[in-house]
């Protein structure tokens, strides 16, 4: 029994050491890190502006709405472009349909005012002699109607 209070009393004092030890490290690490950049000096020059030195974490933190309206606007504006590109190439398409319909409209108008001559009408009745049709010898009678 005794030696396994002494085990149990050693467990504990090791645990107790090591949780100590944690302790210790995580207050070592919270007072060496910080979250804050040393601050810029007054004077830029061409080796702080390539360098990165301006874009500190306050200057950042300062402007993080204007950072996050810049990307918007460019998203909308890439989002419009877009859209304005795909409207186009409808457009072009629909357009090269018209054509295509106009001129088979306009092949097709053609084709049936050629067929509804006159001439054409009467050559083709005579050919199959259907019909009692022909030309009138005699111009046709203007009737005058008084009106009442």
């Amino acid at each position: 029994m005794e030696e396994d209070k002494e085990k149990q009393e050693k467990q504990q004092s090791q645990e107790q050491q090591a949780e100590d030890t944690l302790k210790e490290t995580i207050q070592k690490i919270k007072a060496t890190a910080k979250e804050e950049d040393a601050k810029p000096s007054s004077q830029v020059s061409l080796r702080t502006i390539l360098g990165g030195d301006l874009l500190t974490t306050e200057v950042v933190r300062a402007q993080i709405w204007l950072f996050v309206l810049v990307v918007f606007f460019a998203t909308i504006y890439v989002a419009f472009r877009y859209q304005c590109q795909q409207d186009m190439i409808t457009i072009d398409r629909l357009e090269g349909e018209l054509k295509d319909a106009k001129f088979k409209a306009m092949s097709s108008s053609s084709t049936l005012t050629e067929k509804c001559r006159e001439s054409h009408v009467l050559d083709i009745l005579r050919q199959n002699k259907d019909s009692l049709l022909h030309q009138a010898d005699q111009p046709p009678y203007i009737i005058e109607v008084p009106e009442e």
